[in-house]
Order: C-alpha cells, then sequence, then structure tokens
C-alpha cells in the first residue's frame, strides 16, 4: 500500500528518473487519494496517450526497483483477452497498473479531458504532469475495471459525494458506446443495480442506459 505523501514522493523521483517530458491520467485508487476519498491505495492507475511515453515511464520505474508482474490474479478473464489490457509492474505491496490509449475499451473522451479535476507537475529532469480525473470518470472506470474492491471504491464514492452527478454518467456511458465500447454500457448497468442496495438512484437513469442501445437488450 501507498499513502499520499510517499505517492507523491514517489512520483518526484520517476520525473528525475524519465528522458523527456510527460503526462499521464490518473484514476484508481490514485486519484481517489487526491480528492481525500482514501488515505492509501495498492494499485497506481495511469492511462498514457503514447507507446513511447509509458515505455519511458517504464524505464524510470525500474530504475526505483519495480518489476513486471502479471495480471491474471487481478483483472476478469475477459478483461485478460483485450489487445488494451495494462502492464503490470509491482514493488512491495505498490502496483503500478498501466494503460495506453484506452483503459480496455474506453477512451479519453472529450468530457474527460476537458474536465480534469485537478493537473499535477513533478519537476525533476523532466516534468511529469499527472491529470486526474473528475470524480465520475473514476466511479466509471472502476465499473470497467472489476477489480477486487471496485466496487467499495465506487460506494465510497458516491456515499461521499453528495452531489455525484448521475446524468453526467449516462452521457458518458452513451458517448463511449457510441465510440465503440460494448462493455461499460453493461459493466455501468451491473454496477448501479448493486449500488441501489446502498445508495438511492432514481429509476430514470437506469431507463437510459437501456434506451441507449434497445437493440442489444
Amino acid at each position: 500500500m501507498i499513502n499520499y505523501d510517499d505517492q507523491m514522493d514517489l512520483f518526484g523521483l520517476i520525473s528525475k528518473n524519465i528522458a523527456r517530458d510527460m503526462e499521464c491520467w490518473a484514476f484508481g485508487g490514485t486519484a481517489m487519494m487526491f480528492y481525500g476519498y482514501k488515505d492509501e491505495t495498492k494499485d497506481i492507475d495511469l492511462l498514457f496517450d503514447e507507446v513511447d511515453h509509458r515505455a519511458e515511464f517504464i524505464k524510470a520505474i525500474e530504475k526505483l526497483g519495480f518489476i513486471e508482474g502479471g495480471l491474471r490474479d487481478i483483472y476478469v478473464p475477459e478483461k485478460l483477452r483485450d489487445k488494451h489490457k495494462p502492464l503490470i509492474y509491482f514493488r512491495y505491496d505498490i502496483r503500478f497498473d498501466l494503460f495506453v490509449k484506452k483503459v480496455f475499451k474506453t477512451l479519453i473522451s472529450p468530457k474527460m479531458k476537458e474536465d480534469v479535476f485537478a493537473v499535477h507537475d513533478f519537476k525533476g529532469k523532466h516534468n511529469l504532469r499527472v491529470k486526474v480525473l473528475r470524480k465520475e470518470h473514476i466511479a466509471l472506470l472502476k465499473a470497467v475495471t472489476e477489480r477486487q474492491n471496485d466496487f467499495d471504491d465506487i460506494r465510497t464514492i458516491v456515499e461521499k459525494e453528495k452531489r455525484f452527478d448521475w446524468q453526467y454518467v449516462i452521457d458518458e456511458v452513451i458517448w463511449q458506446h457510441k465510440h465503440g465500447d460494448n462493455w461499460m454500457l453493461f459493466d455501468v448497468e451491473e454496477m448501479m443495480k448493486e449500488l441501489k442496495k446502498y445508495v438511492f438512484i432514481e429509476q430514470k437513469y437506469v431507463k437510459r442506459l437501456y434506451e441507449a442501445a434497445p437493440e442489444e437488450k
């Protein structure tokens, strides 16, 4: 596990070891710590726009003792077959999940880019820019990754955020579906069904998911 302060120190060290300026998108437990939703996390989820940026990032973390690991015990079999599955790097009980271009079938949409929660620059030898996604996007991507404890994290976000915007969520799901993500619609539907056991979600939002792809229901 890694806490907020150690995570900031780690990003600072990485910035001293990269050979170029780069940026990435933070989601998952990493992003949750930036919000203050949790005090520590075991997985640092990052998405890069370019393969060579991820490769350079990997070189940097390997210098810090991280080694590549397997995905089998982390993601469900269906996700393991996807060509956009991440590369995993471990050091003790800290794990990087490093994606490129997509989180499985999910793109970084225009709204994700426009509505980032925060931007952190770590200036060492070169600049590492970490863009933290909005809370609704963090929850959506946790529905997509489907790892152990992802649902508990979604529940934490929704319970702590009294103004969690379900309409915003549905609009994003529909956009992703129209742009080729044939998983998110169903991943989010299952997430919402389970979440309704704990928090109030108006039925109209679930209905909109069904209306988004009636031919697939």
